[in-house]
């Protein structure tokens, strides 16, 4: 077992966010990774239940005293992305990679746990750690670990997420909604192809896609108040076979994003009965398959403002910043319906390389801000127990 002193942990900290850099897992797959956080908990002492929904692990710190339960998160899972960094510690896993700081998040828990069991005679209450799997992976994993009961006995969740577009040492979050929901639908169009010089014979559903990209964006800006966020995207368009002939079918696929449960049902809603007004008014057949996505992270005020005391000692006031919503997703979003908490980002761009946006075969994150990570972590702990 290692020294738990904070210098000691911070070195260690970064030997296990480059071996598990090294050796990335996909979602639902993180067998490695699981075994080497387990059998690392069990031997600082904690109460280690192991193959939580999948590979989940989850740890009980028990303090010296009755108390409350405080809920740490790190998510594990990698991606299918082929690794270009030319890091020393690259993927050895061909076609998968840490490109979103799930290694990080790993080894910073890792970290706190230790420094965490150190201090367990100090605790008036306990702490719960939990390493979830798939959060890349939609439906994602934290519904299944809140369905086997993680959360239990809980009275707050905290969690954070490295980020790489934010400068590194910098401390982010915001109160109420902070991430967005993520829906996904496919939309097919069958209309009737015909020779591209007698439109007149044909049902076009290329002119019908069109029609219904640009409507969809008209939902966004009068059916959502202004002051409200919403994004309906198309990023998928395939339709046709030649330059002369009217397309028969076409295939649409695309994401829908916004802050709050209304606004959310609201751009569900228009978008169904746009594409029913469509089929009327073309005579062609449209379906869609339409998935809800991860919810909105939320966050709660009195939660918030304790993670904001905490970073204000460990990153430095003018380092701890309100962020604006963003219109990314995690699966975060489901502890925070549940129970009291807070999500935040670190920021961990490297100054010392280009700077490459999450999912990005060259993305990096800067290693020094994972000690200033697990020092929140721990901090906020004994703050919250004492």
């Amino acid at each position: 077992m290692i020294k738990n002193s904070h210098q000691t942990i911070s070195t260690e900290v970064i030997k296990w966010r480059r071996y598990f850099h090294q050796y990335p897992e996909l979602s639902f797959e993180e067998k490695r990774t699981s075994k080497v956080v387990g059998e690392f908990l069990k031997s600082i002492g904690l109460h280690v239940k192991e193959n939580v929904n999948g590979y989940g692990v989850v740890a009980d710190l028990i303090g010296s005293e009755k108390g409350p339960t405080i809920a740490f998160r790190a998510d594990m899972d990698a991606l299918p992305i082929q690794e270009e960094t030319g890091l020393p510690f690259a993927s050895k896993i061909p076609g998968v990679m840490h490109a979103c700081g799930h290694d990080g998040h790993t080894a910073i828990l890792m970290g706190a746990a230790a420094l965490l069991a150190a201090q367990k005679n100090k605790l008036k209450g306990n702490v719960r750690f939990i390493f979830q799997p798939a959060e890349e992976l939609s439906p994602g994993g934290a519904i299944g670990m809140i369905r086997e009961g993680v959360l239990h006995g809980v009275d707050a969740i905290f969690g954070l997420h490295l980020w790489s577009e934010f400068p590194s040492g910098t401390f982010w979050t915001c109160y109420g909604p902070m991430m967005s929901s993520t829906d996904h639908f496919m939309i097919e169009i069958e209309g009737k192809g015909g020779h591209g010089g007698m439109p007149h014979k044909a049902i076009d559903s290329i002119v019908i896609a069109s029609h219904l990209i640009m409507s969809a964006q008209h939902i966004i800006s009068r059916n959502i108040d202004p002051l409200e966020s919403g994004v309906i995207t198309f990023g998928k368009l395939h339709a046709g076979t030649a330059f002369n002939i009217i397309a028969n079918n076409a295939l649409l696929e695309g994401t829908v994003r916004s802050f709050t449960p209304e606004v959310r049902k609201t751009l569900q809603t228009r978008l169904e009965e746009l594409i029913e007004g469509l089929e009327k008014i073309y005579g062609a057949k449209i379906t869609m398959n339409y998935r809800q996505g991860y919810p909105s992270v939320i966050n709660h005020d009195k939660e918030v403002e304790m993670v904001i005391g905490v970073a204000k000692e460990v990153f430095g006031v003018e380092n701890t910043r309100i962020m604006r919503p963003v219109m990314v997703g995690e699966d975060f979003s489901y502890y925070l319906k549940e129970i009291p908490g807070a999500f935040c980002f670190v920021g961990a761009g490297d100054p010392n390389h280009p700077i490459y946006p999450h999912h990005h075969p060259r993305f990096q994150i800067d290693e020094s801000v994972l000690p200033l990570a697990v020092q929140w972590f721990y901090r906020l702990a004994l703050e919250y127990l004492q």
